[in-house]
Order: structure tokens, then C-alpha cells, then sequence
């Protein structure tokens, strides 16, 4: 929890968004031209719904308001506001889209303007949201769900919908973890991730990762061989690990906000929850399984996969300055069967490996569900978490709390957490509810 890292975390998902969104919002009480500022909303809910599931509380409700210290709001007002605009914004889009209508084309980098991807992206999104929520506030959650679903564009279906950044309105972007594992060598295969891959036999393997040199390397099922870095390593050489492998990652490779095969899962866990209202289940597994496999351009047959009766492997690691050795984190196989618990870790289990590299969103589904079962922490050098129960939250910055007006409003903060004494990673957020952990 290093301030200045806490802090470019807290900036980059949150405060440098606010100037430009505040300057659209502007303009369009100005002009009365509503849509462009309807894109604006979409891209705020974006950003900052990754702020509010890594610290908690934030100011929203009175951003851009006139006044030297934005008041924080609760988390279950934030989502409600988030559920309100997102109501309004796709309100204010549908027409757009139903005459095929394009907005700020020459300029939009996700989309071309295309109204109607952007309507399916905010129901999308929508329906991200309402399951987050979903052991906090189960009728809210399935109220939006549902509207999400229901509504006449519906949601991401296939690979065309899906909102990524790479190139578009005359820009390229980069994609930073290419950048990220050229600069710093344990940005490596984790351990839990190649225990499900290669227990699996899943042919995403080699989409997602690279093959290894190094002599401690383990051979898979293609025939190539895999090495990965286990959580909580405590060696501060990291040089050790170049060798392992890389993320299969170019600096061309789109950067994926959210995919349709999500979409697919956040839908067979609503159904598996409340039934025939939101489609069958098991038929909504395996098209979020297929999904993922299309957007990797793979072709191996669904069918085989999810009949194959493989379970996740051991990690057993020997590497030039030490051991590490975990069994297999879970027997679950890829067949949607067993009881109502078993088919949730299997549809967050596909549901991580599909999320790969959304670290972001894999860590808070994680949070929400327990799923998937994780290799457990070598060496635990957290701040009071547990190798169990890991870190369920970022700290806030110390710049939150360094002047008097600054304090009182943090302290406020601290009170919709549960206390004053609440800054602190071991914290449950409002939304991670399932399982008290601390």
C-alpha cells in the first residue's frame, strides 16, 4: 500500500476524469445538444466504478459543484446514482439508435459513434453493476438486471459488440501490459492461472501466455512448455523470472473494457439465481464459454472442453532462489453439473479465465463470489490481511486526510465504511458481503 501508488490509482480511475467530464456537462446545459454529454456519463461510470470497488466511499452526487471539499457518498447511493444515470443515458441514446444514427463519429476511438453499440454497452454495463451489487441489495440488482435485458438493444452477444481501445478516430494506443512485462520481470503467468489452464488441457493457453525457457519450465498439453510465478514470492531479485512466461500481449493488442463472453456469464449467474426469467443457466455457460473462445480466435470444439472431466492441477515450482508448492485449488470440472453452488464456482471460474487481462475486474468478482479458489500466498506481507483472506481494498491517499477541511471529509468517509478506524485494506466494501472475512 505505497501512498504514491495508491494515489496514481486513485487519479488515473478518478480525478483526472473529472476535468473533462466537467467541461462536457458544461457545454451541453449550454448548447442543449444532451448526447454527446450522454457518451461522457457512459465513459464516468466507466472509470469510476473501478474507483468506488478499489477504495469504497467517493464524492459523486456533488461533483463538479462549486465548493472546495466535495462530500463523499455511501457506496449504496453511488450505485444507485450509477443505476440512475445509466438509466437516463440509454434513455437519451435509444432513439439515436433506432435511426442508426452516429455521434461525434470522427472522434469516438470505442465505437466509430455507433449509437446502437453504445446502448448495449451502457445495458451491459448496466447488468456488470446490478451483479456486483446483487448479496448487498438482491432487489435492486435484479430490478436493473432485468432492465438491462429487457430492454429493446439488450445486451454485448457476440465479439462485434465488445468495447475495446487500440485503434480508432485517427489514434493508436498502446496496450500497457505489453509495456508493463517488458519493464518489470515478474509480470509473469501467475500460479493459480496455469493451475486451471493446463488442468483444464484449455486451449486459450497459448493466446494467453508465452512459452517458456527456462530449465524449471513445465510441459503441457500442446506440447509447449509453461513456467509461473507464484503469489507472494517474497525474493526481491526478479531478474529471476525473466524467463517465465510473458503475457502473449503486443503493443497492438486492444485493451478490453468489457466482452460479450461476460456478458454471457453475468447472465447464467442470474439465471442460476433467479431462475427462468433471465434464460437457462447451463445454455448460458457454455455460450459465454464459446464467446471466449471466439474473441481468442479459437476453434476447439466447446463440446469436448466442457466434457472433458479435467480438474485443475497441482503447482509444484523449483526456481534458483527458492521452492513453492500448492496443491490443486479446486476439484471442479467444466461440466455445468453438481449442486447450485458447485455451477457459481464454475461460472466464476470460466468467467475469470474469459476476464484475463482484467485484473481490475477479476479481483472484485473474486471479492463478491470467493470464486475461483486461488494457490494460497507463499510469504504474507500485507498490512494486517491474511493469506486467506487477502486484500479486499486499497487505502485511501494520504492527501485525503492532510489538511482540516480535508479530514473532516475523510473522516466521514471512514463512518460509511463502518468506523474511524476502517482505512484499511482488511475492510469489506459495501458489496463484498457474502463472507465475513475479517
Amino acid at each position: 500500500m505505497q501512498d504514491n501508488w495508491v494515489s496514481d490509482t486513485y487519479k488515473n480511475s478518478y480525478t483526472e476524469l473529472v476535468a473533462s467530464w466537467k467541461k462536457i456537462k458544461q457545454d451541453s446545459e449550454k448548447t442543449g445538444i444532451t448526447d454527446v454529454f450522454a457518451l461522457a456519463q457512459i465513459l464516468k461510470i466507466s472509470a469510476w466504478h473501478k474507483t468506488l470497488e478499489t477504495f469504497g466511499p467517493i464524492p459523486y452526487k456533488h461533483v463538479g459543484e462549486p465548493a472546495l471539499v466535495i462530500p463523499f457518498d455511501s457506496e449504496k447511493d453511488a450505485f444507485n446514482l450509477i443505476f440512475t444515470e445509466l438509466t437516463d443515458v440509454i434513455a437519451e441514446l435509444t432513439p439515436k439508435a433506432l435511426q442508426g444514427a452516429t455521434i461525434v463519429a470522427d472522434y469516438d476511438a470505442v465505437y466509430a459513434g455507433d449509437a446502437r453499440k453504445w446502448v448495449k454497452y451502457a445495458n451491459s454495463l448496466m447488468l456488470r453493476l446490478a451483479m456486483r451489487i446483487s448479496y448487498a441489495d438482491e432487489t435492486i440488482a435484479k430490478k436493473y438486471a432485468l432492465q438491462a435485458l429487457n430492454h429493446e438493444f439488450g445486451v454485448m452477444t457476440s465479439k462485434s459488440d465488445e468495447a475495446q481501445m487500440s485503434n480508432g478516430a485517427g489514434m493508436s494506443f498502446r496496450n500497457n501490459i505489453e509495456w508493463l512485462s517488458n519493464q518489470y520481470d515478474e509480470c509473469r503467468m501467475g500460479s493459480s492461472m496455469f493451475s486451471y489452464l493446463l488442468g483444464y488441457k484449455d486451449p486459450r493457453l497459448s493466446q494467453y501466455f508465452q512459452a517458456s525457457a527456462s530449465v524449471y519450465a513445465e510441459e503441457a498439453f500442446d506440447g509447449e512448455k509453461y513456467q509461473a510465478v507464484p503469489p507472494g514470492n517474497a525474493s526481491q531479485q526478479n531478474a529471476i523470472y525473466t524467463s517465465f512466461s510473458k503475457p502473449n500481449i503486443l503493443a497492438t493488442t486492444p485493451t478490453y473494457w468489457l466482452r460479450a463472453s461476460e456478458v454471457y456469464f453475468l447472465r447464467a449467474e442470474a439465471a442460476l439465481r433467479w431462475g427462468a426469467d433471465f434464460g437457462d443457466a447451463e445454455s448460458l455457460y457454455t455460450q459465454g464459454v464459446a464467446a471466449s473462445f471466439d474473441e481468442n480466435g479459437i476453434n476447439s470444439s466447446v463440446e469436448t472442453y466442457l466434457a472433458s472431466g479435467a480438474t485443475p492441477v497441482a503447482h509444484n515450482l523449483k526456481a534458483l532462489y527458492y521452492t513453492y508448492s500448492a496443491p490443486a485449488p479446486t476439484t471442479a470440472t467444466t461440466a455445468f453439473t453438481g449442486s447450485t453452488e458447485e455451477k457459481l464456482e464454475k461460472i466464476i471460474i470460466q468467467k475469470w479465465i474469459a476476464l484475463y487481462p482484467n485484473g481490475q475486474e477479476a479481483w472484485s468478482e473474486w471479492r463478491r463470489t470467493g470464486y475461483p479458489k486461488l494457490n494460497p500466498v507463499q510469504t504474507n506481507r500485507g498490512q494486517g490481511v491474511t493469506k486467506e483472506g487477502g486484500i479486499r481494498r486499497m487505502v485511501y491517499p494520504v492527501s485525503f486526510y492532510q489538511s482540516a477541511d480535508n479530514r473532516a471529509n475523510y473522516e466521514q468517509a471512514l463512518l460509511f465504511l463502518g468506523g474511524v478506524d476502517k482505512d484499511k485494506p482488511t475492510t469489506q466494501l459495501w458489496w463484498d458481503c457474502r463472507k465475513k472475512i475479517y
